[in-house]
């Protein structure tokens, strides 16, 4: 085995503290209520996993299907603060606004609240060693990322979410 270089050590240990400043936390305490919960496969809309397929990009699929993650930092909406509307990828539910969105700085974008009536469901997610809370579409079961409890405002939410499970509405002027 080799040594491991300077350079590797500082690259190893900054992706240490993103994994655990952004990932390990754990699910909030009571702040969501268990009438959103919900299983991933009971959706509103009946789409099988080859119409997925053939609506989504095969990157979008493994985010909203496959409940996967994309690389911090590299989503086209995670500096995005432009005046608009977040919508599902998948099936075009408005789930955020911008003023709702803050600058986390944990390499997602993320938001301190959700358009009210719904339109995410909560999951407990057991998945990497980690116990989470998992948000998900409630109209097409689509993962979207994932819910903390360490955001700045009032709300004290962090709704960590992938860009690819998004779409952006800007607001016209």
């Amino acid at each position: 085995m080799g040594k491991i270089s300077h350079n590797h050590s500082f690259v190893l240990l900054a992706l240490l503290l993103q994994f655990n400043s952004c990932s390990s936390q754990t699910q909030p305490a009571a702040k969501t209520s268990s009438k959103n919960q919900v299983n991933m496969n009971n959706n509103e809309i009946p789409v099988s996993e080859e119409e997925w397929k053939k609506k989504l990009s095969p990157e979008q699929y493994y985010i909203l299907r496959e409940k996967g993650t994309e690389r911090a930092f590299t989503g086209k909406f995670y500096l995005t603060m432009d005046e608009g509307v977040y919508k599902c990828a998948g099936c075009g539910t408005e789930l955020f606004t911008s003023d709702m969105k803050f600058a986390s700085h944990c390499g997602w974008p993320s938001f301190d609240k959700e358009i009210k009536g719904g339109k995410i469901k909560t999951h407990v997610d057991k998945s990497h060693g980690m116990i989470r809370t998992e948000i998900i579409c409630a109209k097409c079961g689509g993962h979207l990322g994932h819910l903390f409890d360490d955001g700045p405002t009032e709300t004290g939410l962090r709704y960590c979410v992938n860009s690819l499970s998004l779409e952006f509405v800007p607001e016209k002027n």
